[in-house]
C-alpha cells in the first residue's frame, strides 16, 4: 500500500502572516490611533478646568457699575466677560435666555452684594463662579450671598443628567448606522437599500428618542422638562448622528465608523459642555462644541430642562444640518450605485 505523505505543520509565522492581511493591518493600525486620539482627547480637554471669558452681568447705582466691570476686566486670565445691566430683572432675564451665565447685583447700602447663577447650566461653573466672586468681594471686605435662578433639579445632583441622556442618544445613533453597515455592507447596493437604511434610523430615532425621555423623566425622576419636547429633541439627535455615519460609510467604507467615532466621541463628546461647560472649556473644544451633534445636543437638552427651552434655535439648526446633509450624500451614494453603467 502506498505511503501518503504528510502535509508538513505550518509555522507560527506563517499563520500570522496569512492573517494579517494590508486591510487588517490598516484597521488595527486606525483603532490604536483613534485609542490615543481618545485619551489625548479627554484629558486635553477636561483636565484643568478654568473659567474664561464667563458672560457676566453686574448691576450696581451710578458709576459704581462701569468701576465694577474694569476691575472685573482686569482679573488675570479673563476669567470674566462683564457687562453692566440695568438691572436685577434684567439680570435674571439674561440668565433665563442663556445670555449670561451669572450676575452680581451690588448693594450701595450694605457690605452684602448678591450673586445670581444658573446651576442647570451646569454646576462646575456655578460653583467656579461662587468661588471667584466670593474671593474678589472678600479683598474689597464685602461678602456675597447667592441666589441660583435656575436650579439644577435635586434628582440631577451634578447637572450631567443631560450629558449623559444625549450620549445615549448618540450611541444608539451611530451603533444602529454601524449596525446596519456590517449587516449588509458599508455601501448601500443602490436608491432602495439607502432609503430602507435611512427609514430604519428614522423608527429607530423615534421609539429612542421616546424611552430616552420616559426613562430620566417619569421613570426616574432625573431630568426636569417637557417629555415631548425632549424626546423630539432625542429623535432628531439619534438621526442626525446616525445618517451622518451613513453618509461617512458611504464615503469611507467600513472606516466611516471610525470617522464617525472620532467626529462624535472623540471630538464631540469632551466639547459638549457635559463635563465641563463651555466657558470653562479650552478654546479649541469651545469653538468646536456648538457644531457637533453631543454639544448642541446638551445645550438643547439643558434650555428643555431648566430654561423653558430658550435660546435652542441655533443648536436645533445644527442638528438638522447634520440630519439633511447625511441624508442628502446616503440617498446620492446610493442612486449613483444605482444608475446603469454606460
Amino acid at each position: 500500500m502506498a505511503r501518503t505523505a504528510e502535509t508538513p505543520p505550518r509555522s507560527f509565522l506563517g499563520e500570522v502572516k496569512d492573517a494579517v492581511t494590508p486591510r487588517a493591518t490598516l484597521l488595527v493600525i486606525g483603532v490604536t490611533v483613534l485609542q490615543l486620539l481618545f485619551i489625548a482627547s479627554y484629558v486635553g480637554a477636561l483636565h484643568h478646568p478654568r473659567p474664561k471669558d464667563v458672560a457676566f452681568g453686574v448691576v450696581a447705582p451710578g458709576g459704581a457699575a462701569d468701576r465694577t466691570v474694569a476691575r472685573l476686566e482686569r482679573l488675570p486670565g479673563k476669567p470674566l466677560d462683564p457687562r453692566a445691566l440695568s438691572d436685577e430683572a434684567t439680570a435674571r432675564e439674561r440668565i433665563a435666555n442663556r445670555d449670561i451665565d451669572g450676575a452680581l447685583l451690588v448693594d450701595p447700602d450694605g457690605t452684602t452684594d448678591t450673586l445670581l447663577i444658573a446651576s442647570g447650566g451646569g454646576k462646575t461653573l456655578s460653583n467656579a463662579l461662587i468661588s471667584l466672586v466670593t474671593e474678589l468681594e472678600k479683598d474689597e471686605g464685602r461678602t456675597v450671598r447667592t441666589v441660583d435662578v435656575a436650579p439644577a433639579d435635586a434628582q440631577d445632583a451634578n447637572g450631567l443628567t443631560p450629558f449623559y441622556l444625549v450620549v445615549g442618544w448618540c450611541v444608539g445613533g451611530y451603533l444602529c448606522a454601524s449596525a446596519l453597515a456590517i449587516s449588509a455592507g458599508a455601501r448601500p447596493a443602490g436608491l432602495r437599500r439607502a432609503v430602507i437604511r435611512l427609514a430604519t434610523m428614522a423608527l429607530v430615532s423615534i421609539v429612542g428618542g421616546l424611552g430616552g425621555a420616559v426613562i430620566v423623566g417619569p421613570v426616574l425622576g432625573a431630568l426636569p422638562g417637557s417629555v415631548a419636547a425632549l424626546w423630539g429633541l432625542g429623535a432628531l439627535i439619534t438621526f442626525a448622528v446616525g445618517a451622518a455615519t451613513l453618509a461617512l460609510q458611504c464615503v469611507f467604507g467600513i472606516v466611516g465608523i471610525g470617522v464617525a467615532v472620532l467626529l462624535v466621541v472623540i471630538l464631540g463628546n469632551p466639547s459638549a459642555g457635559g463635563a465641563l461647560p463651555p466657558p470653562m472649556l479650552p478654546p479649541f473644544w469651545k469653538a468646536i462644541g456648538p457644531a457637533l451633534p453631543p454639544g448642541a445636543g446638551t445645550w438643547s437638552a439643558r434650555s428643555i430642562a431648566y430654561f423653558k427651552t430658550n435660546n435652542v434655535t441655533t443648536p436645533l439648526l445644527t442638528l438638522a444640518a447634520w440630519a439633511l446633509l447625511g441624508s442628502a450624500i446616503t440617498s446620492a451614494a446610493g442612486a449613483r450605485r444605482t444608475r446603469p453603467r454606460l
